[in-house]
């Protein structure tokens, strides 16, 4: 009988969000494959956990997939942790997954911590649709292409971004993104927590010298205003005849009230009153 491999989400920096069910997971397998161990050796430290744990990442990935794959076909159970948050997200994970749905061994994910979906909830924009890109691309020039692809998504999206890079991918973003609102989450779940808000011109002027993780999120598209088409003269001036048409109201305060209610200088009313009186004259 074949094991099963778990990926397990820890914390993405306050070492207290972690759930129940992990660290009993994570005490119960056989071993651990991290992305970095000596980072996940504090984790392990800190809650008492005391299970072998193994490297696995993008550089060693050709070889662990098949020794993982080897220890699972055996019956053992493997659990699957990144640095920080969900594993598979711009972590190792997927090529262990996708091996094991082949080989029709368990899988089980152990939801937890993600800092794009952390950031995205506290920006304030649309989750419904949402699209999570990874980190963008060292060169300038790539990195612009990427920009522009990103700009087309007319949905809320996000990226992540490293600190001596942030500023310039910002200034360069401001050319596609333009106003679009974006938030930059920073040190998510962390003592120095910090959401900046504004346009990608604003925030890559307020980034001085930044300092930490950070998360992008980039809103909606905005949605230019459907102008609604101008009344036309038969309806400004039959509302002005209306109107004046007991005597009550004068001339004036009529032509006032008709261009409020449809958002009209009230010249245009005035004229368009004296085209309709003298086209019946």
């Amino acid at each position: 009988m074949t094991g099963t491999l778990f990926l397990v989400a820890t914390p993405i920096g306050n070492l207290e969000d972690i759930t129940l069910r992990a660290l009993r997971v994570l005490r119960e397998v056989d071993v651990i494959a991290a992305e970095d161990t000596r980072r996940t050796s504090r984790l392990l430290a800190h809650h008492g956990i005391d299970t072998p744990s193994v490297s696995f990442h993008e550089h060693n990935a050709r070889n662990r997939v098949p020794q993982l794959l080897s220890r699972l076909e055996r019956g053992e159970r493997v659990a699957v942790v990144s640095d920080a948050g969900t594993p598979s997200i711009s972590d190792p994970g997927l090529e262990l997954v996708q091996a094991c749905i082949e080989k029709r061994i368990a899988v089980d994910p152990i939801p937890g911590p993600s800092a794009p979906l952390a950031a995205v909830v506290g920006s304030g924009f649309p989750l419904i649709p949402w699209t999570i890109f990874g980190f963008a691309p060292n060169r300038s020039k790539d990195r612009k292409r990427w920009l522009s692809e990103l700009a087309r998504i007319p949905h809320t999206v996000c990226f992540f971004e490293a600190p001596h890079r942030v500023r310039v991918t910002l200034t360069e973003a401001v050319d596609v993104l333009g106003e679009r609102p974006i938030v930059v989450a920073r040190e998510l779940t962390k003592v120095h927590q910090e959401f900046l808000r504004g346009t990608a011109k604003e925030l890559a002027n307020a980034l001085i010298a930044p300092k930490g993780e950070f998360t992008v999120v980039v809103g909606p598209a905005l949605v230019p205003e459907i102008q609604s088409d101008p009344a036309p003269d038969r309806v400004l001036a039959d509302e002005f005849w209306l109107i004046t048409n007991n005597g009550e109201v004068a001339r004036r305060d009529a032509i006032s009230q008709v261009a409020k209610r449809h958002n009209r200088p009230a010249r245009d009313v005035y004229a368009a009153v004296e085209r309709l009186k003298s086209s019946v004259e």
